[in-house]
């Protein structure tokens, strides 16, 4: 039980590294991305997965399947010269993912496979919510943002005596002690893409190692109620830099260091749950 605890664990040190790399990659810088991107791969192999239940084997047609779309993906940025976004990051996963499932080498394919459940996932996710919604007028996103972020940060703002002030669905005005801002709720801050990963990875893992369906369950609503938790506390952090420090300094944040915020305090609620012993039920 103990082994199975550390791969929770290390399932959310992994969600947070792929968050903070997809916020990097589309709104920060591209080589922190990047890297960010090498380091949950390299926690990714740190997961003990039996392989039993591997619902792949290895093919060459995978590797040049991967290459391609690597490829694919690598010489679409450079002919457009537009930089990389979510979609680019995951479909290059997916290309990587790939890539490793068609090795020789049994733990490769597994962390390939393991990869690509994640990115699949996501990328379905994401063109589901952010895409298909969008193209029946279905103003999820918006929505989500209104009544399950700025809401509730605006209201603990006001709980501690700060002056704000909605103004749109996504849109607060914010009066600070150096200046007036306005700021709008929307990508990362929703904390959807967090939400998506979390999802992929923990299929993934009980695809891989064949948990109960209940217990996956389980797991899924703590995880994404972490996550939500989690971005609450960043956003509203991130509202509080703003009024004491300004705008250009939540900004800093915003990009470079609110993930590190959601991975501390995902990582806190994982350790006090960890010691109520409620993953071990």
């Amino acid at each position: 039980m103990q082994g199975e605890n550390k791969n929770i664990i290390l399932i959310l040190l992994v969600l947070a590294l792929f968050t903070g790399a997809t916020i990097e990659l589309s709104e920060g810088s591209t080589i922190i991305g990047i890297v960010l991107f090498i380091m949950a791969a390299g926690l990714i192999t740190r997961i003990k997965l039996t392989g039993e239940n591997s619902a792949f084997k290895n093919s060459k047609t995978y590797l040049f399947a991967g290459l391609f779309i690597m490829a694919a993906v690598t010489v679409f940025n450079l002919a457009t010269k537009s930089s990389i976004g979510t979609l680019d990051s995951m479909t290059f996963l997916i290309g990587a993912s790939l890539l490793a499932m068609g090795t020789a080498r049994k733990d490769t394919r597994q962390l390939g496979e393991f990869g690509l459940y994640i990115s699949v996932i996501f990328t379905a996710l994401y063109l589901v919510f952010y895409t298909f919604f969008g193209i029946f007028n279905i103003d999820f996103v918006h929505l989500f943002n209104h009544y399950f972020v700025l809401m509730p940060t605006v209201f603990l703002l006001k709980f501690t005596g700060i002056p704000v002030e909605i103004i749109a669905i996504e849109t607060i005005t914010l009066y600070g002690i150096t200046e007036t801002m306005t700021i709008i709720i929307g990508g990362p801050c929703s904390g959807l893409y967090s939400m998506f990963l979390l999802i992929g990875i923990v299929a993934a893992y009980s695809r891989m190692e064949s948990i109960q369906l209940k217990k996956s369950l389980m797991i899924l609503l703590f995880a994404v109620c972490v996550a939500y938790i989690s971005n609450l506390v960043r956003v509203f952090t991130l509202y509080i830099v703003a009024y004491y420090y300004g705008i250009a300094t939540m900004m800093v944040f915003h990009t470079h260091l609110g993930w590190m915020l959601f991975a501390g305090t995902a990582g806190l609620i994982m350790y006090i749950m960890n010691r109520k012993d409620l993953l071990r039920k």
